[in-house]
């Protein structure tokens, strides 16, 4: 396994637990040594949920290793079964687990409960969290609703005349981004359309729940990388078409009201004119040409590396420049999309190859995860997180939606704000020096009345200069230098060019032989690549 400072995805139990803890009456329990209870304050700290997750862990430590480990699992399977009461237990092994070669599955079974108990074959050296959480759900969904599957050959009664359509949302789970305002909205959305939610499943769902979903007449794939293996399934099993269209951004919006529409037989038209959404509006905007053409680096999981890429080219007027996924599941669709905005596809799980990314390509906004936060804050880039891996400030305790009209709103804010006052500052610390912007007068938000620019010398207070004698120069060692005069000139650009302004006039001043970078030889270079 790579070991990192940073990861996008967790090992596949992980994904499991996230389908355990979305459910209120399932119980996970996972043969892992004492290490792995790491995984509980991913939920209790960063989603900040009021109790631990469902999961009994066997913590088996060193000196148990020469012992009956698989006597320790069968007890914890009984122990947990008679406290918690579940409607139905997942028991699987984590990575390190799974080299003691125990067999939870066979284990469990021997004990005989009075409930489905599900058996998890992870292969954690192979895969990771989404497709955990993906196969967990797959193999509970099929394992509760497989008995009701109708007898092959048997035709799927048509709807009731006049019965309202029923739908399930499938995917949304704990530790999921934004997973519970997305389903609120949605849910409101399609009352709103006439369609009656069923089932919602498994955040907040329950065993007999998911019993229900076969009721339906249709699903709605939320999230593909956990719903679409389940979603497949009960098309096959129970002839229930899915909506595939992800409503996240006023376009995919609209044209999931139309899919959904179209499978309830219903008219979209009142749906599609009761959207809230505001960006729409400002898009065509006289304002809002200082967006257009803003270069765009977008990365995250699949679903919203794509969402965010049609939102950025088709709505807000960007240029997309780089588009990437660490879901090596959707790695097909995103390299597809980035043919069609005229960029490659970068697909990996190594921060530090998207960060070299990023460095390259220079963008003006880059659109990521909480990694890329941190990889653009180093850049000197704005950022907007649109994908999980999140951290804690991304589980807001507000409403606030990424699906539907109101989700473009959220979006559009997200987004928009860095930009705008990143234009902000920049023109304040471009015209500080005026006697309108003096600090005395009138100070900024970047610092009080009693400091300078750089917020630690009280204004007016004098600053002994020491001049620091220059070394003269024997031998050019090929790298040019910036003269002060140089730099300051450079700060005068905008922050979110600046570094591949900087770029060029090295590389035009290595390949002229400018030793030293003054204002001229700046703006020589300006010209050069501006022909």
């Amino acid at each position: 396994m790579q070991l990192t400072v940073w990861t996008y995805e967790g090992p596949p139990h992980v994904g499991t637990m996230r389908i355990a803890t979305a459910m209120t009456d399932v119980h996970y329990v996972l043969h892992a040594p004492q290490g792995d209870t790491y995984a509980d304050l991913l939920f209790t700290m960063i989603e900040r949920r009021s109790k631990r997750p469902p999961v009994t862990y066997t913590t088996f430590q060193a000196r148990d290793l020469g012992g009956d480990t698989a006597q320790l699992f069968q007890d914890a399977v009984r122990e947990s079964f008679e406290r918690f009461a579940p409607k139905a237990m997942l028991v699987g092994a984590s990575c390190t687990a799974e080299l003691i070669q125990d067999d939870p599955g066979g284990l469990a079974a021997a004990l005989e409960l009075p409930i489905p108990v599900v058996t998890l074959e992870l292969p954690s050296y192979q895969k990771k969290e989404n497709w955990g959480a993906a196969e967990t759900f797959y193999q509970l969904v099929r394992a509760i609703c497989g008995p009701l599957a109708p007898k092959p050959g048997t035709r799927r009664e048509d709807r009731e005349p006049n019965r309202p359509a029923r739908c399930n949302l499938l995917g949304p789970t704990a530790l999921g981004f934004r997973h519970r305002d997305d389903v609120r909205e949605i849910s409101d959305l399609l009352e709103k359309l006439g369609v009656i939610v069923n089932v919602v499943a498994p955040l907040n769902a329950s065993v007999d729940d998911l019993r229900r979903i076969p009721d339906a007449d249709f699903n709605v794939v939320l999230y593909p990388e956990i719903a679409n293996p389940t979603a497949s399934w009960l098309l096959r099993t129970f002839a229930q078409p899915m909506v595939k269209t992800v409503p996240i951004g006023t376009g995919a919006t609209c044209e999931f009201i139309r899919e959904v529409a179209a499978l309830a037989g219903l008219d979209p038209t009142a749906a599609l004119h009761d959207g809230t959404s505001r960006a729409p509006w400002y898009a065509k905007s006289v304002d809002s040409t200082y967006l257009t053409g803003k270069r765009v680096f977008v990365f995250g999981d699949g679903t919203h590396a794509l969402a965010a890429a049609r939102i950025a080219a088709k709505e807000l007027g960007f240029q997309v420049v780089g588009l990437g996924t660490y879901s090596r599941e959707m790695a097909r669709d995103i390299r597809e999309a980035a043919k069609g905005y005229g960029c490659d596809a970068l697909i990996c799980d190594d921060y530090l190859e998207v960060e070299a990314k990023i460095a390259e390509l220079q963008p003006e906004l880059v659109l990521g995860t909480q990694m890329e936060r941190h990889i653009a804050k180093r850049l000197g880039l704005p950022c907007a997180v649109i994908s999980a891996p999140v951290h804690v400030q991304d589980y807001p305790a507000r409403y606030s939606p990424q699906m539907g009209f109101e989700g473009a709103n959220v979006i559009f804010d997200t987004w928009v704000h860095p930009l705008m006052m990143g234009l902000e500052e920049h023109l304040l610390g471009m015209f500080r020096d005026d006697f309108e912007f003096h600090a005395e007068a009138s100070p900024s938000h970047l610092g009080g009345p009693a400091m300078d620019r750089r917020g630690d010398v009280e204004a007016g207070t004098e600053v002994a200069v020491i001049e620091v004698p220059v070394a003269v120069e024997t031998v050019w060692d090929g790298v040019p230098r910036w003269s002060p005069e140089g730099e300051k000139e450079l700060g005068k650009i905008p922050f979110f060019v600046r570094g591949k302004a900087r770029r060029n006039t090295e590389t035009y001043a290595r390949e002229h032989g400018v030793r030293v970078i003054t204002v001229e030889a700046l703006y020589d270079a300006k010209a050069h690549y501006s022909r």
